[in-house]
């Protein structure tokens, strides 16, 4: 570009969006000069860098500096960044009180945000920021609907503590000390050093596996995911993807180009391999919708039949998922997958899925963090299994269907003890969380109950996380093999156990979860992929029977509404089902005419 005066107005400008918008709106460029624009930048490629930070959890606090490198790498491609922020919350600081249920609509908030921040002022290119549950899928979200050049940047994963340990255990700990099974110290020790770090939280929660569904949609950098945020290669990919988006502005690589049916299944196949969080079938639904993709939770128990369980990471697994990192990460998985998975799919860097596993393995690069796990005495086997060798033969989830979830119902199986996959037991229904966590340590819970938790869903609370009530049940020795958990809300990425959620229709909704009584028998048959009552009042009934005491039982329900003013309140009214990926869906127009004016 060439060089221009300080005092001269005339600016040789790149033909792009952002020009066209600037001759339409000629106070643009005098508010831009008003900040740190030169006329220079001006009339350079505009990049919007948007990221979650902010003081609310380590996944969000150093995205500042993220974002920083990536404007950096903007710079030096020619390319002006302007940064924004949304910052998100932290489902681990939300756990245990009301502020959980902000969580799911947190993330259609954030969508919402980038969108405005992307849309309303004149832009090239954007890079999105984040590391969490809510906020990685609200940035693929975006992505998607705004489909201008995009590269998403994973803000990468802590270290572990010592002895290994990590957020997931403090739920144990916490309930072990109730318990009187460890002593305050103890419990006090393992707590204050479970985040030594700034990332997200070293296991394979809902944060990590959107950060992987991120690079497996191919709208991340190779590598990016799960990326230790403590390593300056970690900063230097930021910078990359900097680079990297001015490029796609100049080669016009939109999100629609990248994310089709073919790529959405690689990401389905790749949850499968890394025993990725249940909460991935509400985002990725979520997403593909955006994408003009119509995809179900049935595409994941199809492939999660098909595509084997490989990762050996908390919380099905043993090892922090710092560690996944070493072990070659998403594109070792990638590696492990490729005869199963759609290789010849562009991703962002204009190469495809098998292009770019080949550059990698040309540069040596899965030797290169393979040297990392010599500090632990591990090799990538350890973390990682083959294919030909897998941890399970299937993959981590199971939907469930029957006459207590006719829309279907979710649960990891790989997380579920194996005596505990069939299991017929007595309904204790509480329409809380809380009312459910008191009666498990008042000792109220038998060996062969099922506890029910509805009115939880996303017209119910904002579907909260039962995360303390399945860690209650899963670190008693006791309880863990031989009670159920079922519940119209969702579940932590942490959680293990007989956990089933995202019963659908919800009880708000008037789905058959609402009409269960406690007494009545619930039968679980997780290789069937069946949730039915099976028995009314502690007695076997048949079917036809059962399905005629629900209606008696709907004639005296009534819907409850908990919110009535405030983002909740917008959210619990228009939300979709769980199904469908709990996203807003707002009331469609009325196609009655406009009164005439008076």
């Amino acid at each position: 570009m060439a060089s221009v005066s300080h005092f001269s107005f005339k600016v040789i400008c790149l033909k792009t969006k952002s020009t066209l918008l600037r001759d339409k709106a000629p106070e643009i460029d005098a508010l831009r000069l008003g900040m740190d624009w030169t006329i220079e930048d001006l009339g350079k490629p505009q990049i919007i860098v948007e990221s979650t930070y902010g003081y609310a959890h380590p996944g969000s606090i150093h995205l500042d500096k993220v974002s920083r490198a990536v404007g950096l790498g903007v710079f030096e491609k020619g390319g002006k960044p302007s940064y924004f922020y949304a910052s998100d919350m932290c489902d681990g600081v939300a756990q245990g009180h009301e502020g959980m249920n902000f969580s799911l609509v947190s993330r259609e908030i954030i969508a919402y945000m980038v969108e405005i921040h992307a849309l309303s002022s004149p832009f090239d290119g954007l890079v999105l920021v984040s590391s969490c549950d809510k906020s990685m899928p609200a940035h693929l979200i975006a992505a998607m609907r705004i489909d201008m050049p995009t590269v998403i940047v994973p803000g990468g994963v802590m270290a572990e503590g010592p002895g290994m340990v990590t957020l997931e255990q403090v739920g144990t700990f916490h309930s072990m000390l109730k318990r009187g099974e460890i002593s305050t110290e103890e419990y006090l020790s393992k707590t204050r050093s479970s985040c030594p770090t700034c990332g997200a939280c070293a296991f394979m929660g809902t944060a990590n596996t959107m950060q992987v569904m991120a690079e497996a949609l191919g709208l991340a950098l190779p590598t990016s995911a799960v990326h230790p945020a403590y390593l300056n290669s970690f900063y230097r990919l930021a910078r990359e993807a900097g680079k990297r988006v001015v490029e796609l502005v100049e080669e016009n690589l939109t999100p629609s180009r990248i994310v089709t049916r073919n790529s959405i299944e690689n990401a389905v196949m790749i949850h499968s391999a890394i025993g990725g969080s249940t909460n991935a079938l509400l985002h990725i639904p979520a997403i593909a919708r955006e994408a003009g993709v119509n995809v179900g939770i049935d595409l994941f128990d199809e492939l999660h039949r098909e595509i084997p369980f490989l990762l050996n990471c908390r919380p099905s697994g043993r090892y922090p998922t710092s560690l996944f990192w070493y072990a070659g990460g998403v594109q070792a998985v990638i590696r492990e997958l490729k005869d199963y998975l759609h290789m010849d799919e562009l991703t962002v860097t204009g190469k495809t899925l098998e292009e770019n596993l080949k550059e990698l393995e040309s540069s040596g690069f899965f030797e290169k963090s393979a040297e990392y796990l010599k500090n632990y005495e591990l090799n990538v086997r350890d973390v990682l299994a083959s294919v030909n060798e897998p941890l399970s033969r299937e993959g981590a989830i199971a939907v469930l269907r029957g006459n207590l979830a006719p829309d279907g119902a979710v649960v990891k199986k790989i997380a579920v003890d194996p005596q505990m996959l069939v299991h017929k037991g007595s309904a204790k229904v509480f329409d809380s969380q809380e009312e459910a966590l008191k009666a498990i340590f008042d000792g109220e819970i038998a060996r062969g109950d099922v506890v029910v938790i509805r009115y939880a869903g996303p017209k119910g609370l904002g579907m909260p996380e039962m995360f303390y009530v399945t860690e209650a049940i899963a670190s008693n020795e006791e309880l863990s093999r031989t009670v159920a958990l079922v519940t119209d809300g969702r579940f932590s990425g942490a959680s293990r156990g007989p956990c089933i959620g995202h019963v659908s229709p919800e009880a708000a909704e008037g789905g058959p979860i609402a009409f269960l009584e406690d007494e009545d028998l619930v039968e679980i048959d997780i290789p069937e992929r069946k949730l039915n009552i099976v028995g009314l009042k502690g007695s076997e009934a048949e079917n036809e029977e059962i399905e005629a005491v629900l209606k008696e039982r709907a004639k005296e329900w009534r819907p409850k509404k908990r919110f009535t003013r405030g983002v909740l309140a917008l959210y619990t009214s228009t939300a979709t089902s769980p199904s469908k990926g709990g996203y807003i869906n707002p009331p469609q127009p009325s196609h009655q005419p406009f009164p005439e004016a008076l």
